[in-house]
């Protein structure tokens, strides 16, 4: 399993590929990722990772390509856009 920072990803992403990230918060904690996808939504892209620490927890971050190979994630700070991002990602997982 390769490890990433929260800057790298293969671009040659496959679903049926795992690939990782991992995760440092301010707060000094790390966490295992598992990238479950990139998906779009009101023409803004965001990136769903599922945390390896046992839990049914799913991260969203927004997604920005900054490079070829590079990638930025954004905490979604606006309240409405998070909860509009989460019942479309829960739609698309439900599908």
């Amino acid at each position: 399993m390769p490890d990433t920072n929260d800057k790298d990803k293969d671009k040659s992403y496959q679903p049926d590929e795992a690939d990782y990230i991992t995760l440092e918060f301010d707060d000094g904690m790390v966490v295992e990722c598992e990238i479950m996808g990139v998906f779009d939504f009101e023409g803004k892209e965001y990136i769903a990772l599922i945390p390896e620490d046992d839990s049914d927890d799913v991260y969203i971050y927004g997604y920005k390509e900054i490079g070829d190979d590079e990638f930025e994630m954004v905490d979604i700070e606006d309240d409405d856009e998070f909860e509009k991002v989460v019942e479309e990602f829960e739609r698309i997982t439900a599908e």
